[in-house]
């Protein structure tokens, strides 16, 4: 079993500050069809924020050069998981309306310039990104079956990048004195946002 530092300094690395309920890899493993579903859907509404991305702000030449390989990565990533369900059997559902996401959503500035949008979109996504490495990580740890601790740790070390990369890209493009306190902001919400939410077994977030 982890040690609440090694659980801390990950939250620390990752700058959430609220960790993921113990109970949901538990919760998560009993249905793996509903799982794998969510978490194929993720990835490729995570290629299709890139894209979308790219396409809003085609003047980032950094940013599109950036996230060009990771919408890539993420398709590459949803047919990854359409495999493991296939290899066991399951069948993909449909797609689910993502509360997690949703709400942190509602909490982007209204209005302001193209550029304040930028600035939200960079941070939401690197929130998204964080939490799922956060998650992935819970699975690739606690998860019964060992196949699938590595098929997990896999994904959590992609999105600690993915992570990485949409923050050094808000600090590329703003001050950092703005993204830091912007993004504080974002981490106080993020943590409320998963204390209000039920706690389920067949969603990522």
């Amino acid at each position: 079993m982890e040690t609440p530092q090694n659980e801390n300094t990950a939250l620390r690395m990752l700058g959430l500050e609220l960790p993921t309920d113990p109970r949901w890899v538990n919760l998560a493993e009993k249905d793996l069809e509903e799982i794998l579903t969510d978490h194929a859907y993720c990835e490729q509404k995570a290629a299709t924020s890139c894209i979308s991305l790219i396409q809003r702000y085609p003047e980032k030449t950094e940013m599109v050069k950036e996230l060009a390989p990771i919408v890539t990565e993420e398709w590459g990533h949803f047919r990854i998981v359409l495999q493991e369900m296939e290899k066991r059997n399951l069948s993909l559902g449909h797609q689910r309306k993502d509360q997690y996401v949703n709400a942190l959503r509602d909490f982007m500035k209204k209005g302001g310039s193209r550029e304040d949008r930028l600035l939200e979109e960079l941070l939401v996504c690197a929130l998204i990104e964080a939490r799922s490495c956060e998650r992935f990580r819970l699975l690739s740890l606690y998860i019964a079956e060992d196949a699938l601790k590595g098929f997990y740790h896999k994904f959590m070390v992609s999105e600690a990048g993915h992570y990485r990369l949409f923050i050094e890209l808000a600090k590329s493009y703003f001050p950092e004195e703005v993204v830091k306190d912007r993004w504080k902001e974002y981490l106080v919400r993020e943590a409320q946002i998963m204390k209000d939410l039920e706690l389920r077994g067949d969603r990522m977030h």
